[in-house]
C-alpha cells in the first residue's frame, strides 16, 4: 500500500523512464474512477471496456513519445482523452444523416432537441464547439452574415440595413459561407451528430 503514497507525477516519470509497474499502479489507482465515467456514458460494459482499453492505448503512446507535459495533472489529462473517445464512439455509431440547408430547414435547429441524454448533450456540445471553430475560419464578411442569421435570429433585411450591403449581397454572403463550411466538412471529413 506503499506505492498509494507516490504522486502521480513521479509514476508518471518513473514509467517514462521504464519502470512498465509504475503505469500498472497510476492503472489501479484511478481504474475504478475513469471506468465509471465511461460506464456512465456508454452504459454498456464490452464498450467501456473498450474505450478504457484504448484509452491506455493513448495515455501509453503519449508517455512513450515524451509528449506528455501535464505534470501534476494525470487523473484529469486521462479523463479527457476517455471523454473525446467516448464522443468519438457516438459519433462512429449514430451518424447523422446528410442534411442539406434549405430554407426550411438549418443544419444549426438539429442541436435544439430539448429532450437530450446525457450522451447526446456530450455530443451536441462537441459539435457546437466544432461548428464555432469551422464558423471562425470564414472570411469576416460571410462569418458577421451567419452569425447574425444563425445566432442572433435576424432577417436577411435587417442584416443588410446593419451591414450596409444589399438584400441580394447578404443572401449570397450567407450562400457562400454555407458553400464554404460544407467544403471544410466534406474535406475533412467531419462528422456532425445528434
Amino acid at each position: 500500500m506503499a506505492d498509494i503514497q507516490i504522486p502521480d507525477a513521479l509514476l508518471v516519470q518513473d514509467y517514462v523512464a521504464g519502470n512498465e509497474d509504475a503505469l500498472a499502479t497510476l492503472i489501479k489507482r484511478h481504474e475504478s474512477k475513469i471506468y465509471g465515467f465511461i460506464y456512465s456514458k456508454v452504459s454498456d460494459r464490452d464498450v467501456a471496456n473498450d474505450i478504457f482499453q484504448d484509452t491506455f492505448i493513448k495515455v501509453i503512446k503519449t508517455l512513450k513519445s515524451n509528449s506528455y507535459n501535464e505534470e501534476g495533472k494525470f487523473l484529469p489529462w486521462v479523463m479527457r482523452i476517455s471523454h473525446n473517445l467516448v464522443i468519438d464512439f457516438f459519433r462512429k455509431n449514430k451518424k447523422m444523416p446528410l442534411y442539406r440547408e434549405t430554407e426550411e430547414f438549418s443544419v444549426f435547429s438539429i442541436m435544439t432537441d430539448d429532450s437530450l441524454t446525457i450522451e447526446n448533450q456530450l455530443i451536441a456540445d462537441q459539435v457546437e464547439l466544432d461548428i464555432q471553430k469551422l464558423i471562425e475560419e470564414l472570411p469576416e464578411d460571410q462569418k458577421e452574415v451567419l452569425i447574425m442569421r444563425m445566432y442572433k435570429d435576424m432577417s436577411f433585411k435587417e442584416i443588410s440595413e446593419i451591414t450596409g450591403v444589399s438584400i441580394n449581397t447578404s443572401l449570397g454572403r450567407m450562400r457562400y459561407a454555407l458553400m464554404n463550411l460544407r467544403k471544410v466538412i466534406d474535406k475533412h471529413q467531419i462528422i456532425l451528430t445528434n
